[in-house]
């Protein structure tokens, strides 16, 4: 079978499964460049609330299949939708809902970028805490070239993350920017050789894992709303009373004495 036929057999809604305390959330149109379609996004809504309920998993990984991370929301899906052709399939804020929801998983997220990344999946990565990129990928988001403003959440996690210099770069030239410019800007972490980013990514995951999942929770969740501007200090108050008494912290605090590494229960 010729390898377009393949990966066009193969494109499906994005892939989930758990192993090892890991959930792995793998976009799977390849031969589009797994584009994300109205279906996708009310897929992944779904996989981070079933990874929300399962208190086994301790870190998400994000990636895709082919040559891109994602080329982003589907255009024909958008022009659909701005001609009344969509049928109900999609709304208006359907994309920032999927990304906002990504964004505020209790577990840590890494992005596994194992090549470019356009348009609206560039927010989608960045709302993962960790972004390991490829050699040789690229960052386009074309928002102003195709005439649209961006979503407040979306301006926010750019201004936020990589500073109002970069947010203006990347949205207001449309230009393509190369991986060691997004090193330097803070978008990437690293980056990799492809055929090592799953085995780095997976590094990484592991070392979030064995880190203490209550803790790690309201850590993640302080540092967000920091973030945004609107930390909950009640709520930062109530984790850090209930991690203080937590099973977790006294394992903590033992095997710290002990030289040993700790075995966190989530308790």
């Amino acid at each position: 079978m010729p390898d377009h036929v393949e990966a066009a057999a193969r494109s499906t809604v994005p892939t989930f499964e758990i192993a090892d305390r890991r959930a792995i959330v793998q976009l799977n149109r390849p031969r589009h460049h797994n584009r994300l379609e109205p279906y996708d996004l009310a897929t992944l809504q779904e996989i981070f609330d079933r990874i929300d309920a399962n208190p086994s998993v301790r870190v998400l990984l994000l990636t895709g299949t082919g040559k891109s991370f994602s080329s982003g929301f589907h255009l024909g899906a958008l022009a659909d939708r701005l001609a009344g052709k969509d049928e109900g399939i999609d709304d208006r804020d359907s994309f920032e809902r999927t990304v906002d929801r990504l964004e505020a998983l209790r577990i840590p997220t890494v992005a596994a970028l194992n090549g470019s990344v356009y348009g609206g999946a560039t927010d989608l990565a960045l709302a993962c805490d960790f972004r390991i990129g490829v050699e040789g990928m690229r960052l386009l988001m074309p928002a102003a070239r195709l005439g649209i403003v961006y979503y407040a959440s979306g301006i926010r996690r750019y201004v936020t993350r990589l500073g109002v210099a970069a947010a203006k770069k990347l949205f207001l030239t449309a230009a393509p920017i190369d991986a060691g410019e997004l090193l330097r800007i803070g978008y990437l972490d690293e980056i990799v050789a492809p055929d090592h980013l799953m085995a780095r990514a997976e590094a990484l995951a592991a070392a979030l894992a064995a880190n203490a999942p209550l803790a790690l929770a309201g850590l993640k969740r302080a540092i967000n709303e920091t973030a945004a501007g609107g930390l909950d200090l009640e709520a930062l108050a109530a984790v850090r009373a209930l991690c203080s008494a937590s099973e977790d912290h006294a394992e903590g605090v033992r095997a710290w004495s002990e030289k040993r590494l700790p075995v966190f229960t989530g308790r």
